[in-house]
């Protein structure tokens, strides 16, 4: 079978969406990977439910990583097992959440995978309700990603995070007159970018479509094709 892994952005819950053209054209067996904030497991809604069931049913696989506006209590609760090689949450039939510092081997290509982030307006979400501490990588978790890498040689063709590396962050924030932000883990993922051999990086946490260097690119709305070299 013929297939197509995408790369695409934050879809926090949007259910416009789902009906974005670049979504429509998924086809049976394809994988879209989503660059944290996936935002369909939030409040146990009505309407988070269907779409849950609905992503469950479909042909292709929608696998995400975590980023700060998702339910981490909920999806810790899920079953894990293994994908492609390395650890995710079945969240429901062909959905499924990619786990912190794992590698998966997808058509030949290995992809590695770190959710999590750190939001700047959790002073004013409600723990447990509309923020969760988890959103934050553990040490421990940091030191599973490290070892996994280490394991791989410290050679993987794709990295797929919600935030970027210090300095791609700190260039993209001082480009649009923000102010710097960094933190712990945007310093961990930039050890990881010196230590490890790579393609290419996505991430979403930024919401713009742009490539940043000839290695990093900051994805939100589009559908990016992974092909095989």
């Amino acid at each position: 079978m013929i297939f197509t892994v995408y790369i695409t952005g934050d879809t926090h819950g949007n259910l416009e969406r789902l009906y974005d053209k670049g979504f429509r054209k998924l086809k049976s067996g394809d994988v879209l990977i989503i660059c944290g904030d996936f935002g369909y497991i939030f409040d146990g809604s009505k309407t988070e439910k269907q779409v849950i069931d609905y992503l469950a049913n479909r042909r292709f696989v929608t696998a995400f990583i975590d980023g700060t506006h998702d339910n981490m209590n909920t999806i810790n609760r899920c079953r894990e097992t293994y994908w492609h090689g390395g650890k995710v949450h079945r969240i429901k039939g062909n959905l499924i959440h990619l786990m912190r510092g794992q590698i998966f081997d997808i058509e030949g290509n290995k992809f590695f995978t770190f959710g999590g982030g750190e939001s700047t307006d959790k002073d004013m979400r409600v723990e447990k309700g509309t923020w969760w501490r988890e959103e934050e990588p553990t040490p421990m978790e940091m030191a599973e990603g490290a070892q996994t890498l280490d394991d791989a040689g410290c050679k993987v063709d794709y990295i797929i995070t919600h935030e970027p590396p210090s300095l791609v962050k700190s260039a993209m924030l001082l480009r649009l007159g923000n102010r710097d932000r960094v933190n712990k883990l945007n310093g961990y993922l930039e050890e990881i970018g010196r230590s490890c051999e790579f393609k290419h990086w996505y991430f979403g946490s930024l919401h713009e479509d742009k490539v940043i260097t000839p290695r990093h690119t900051c994805v939100y709305e589009k559908y990016i094709p992974i092909k095989n070299d």
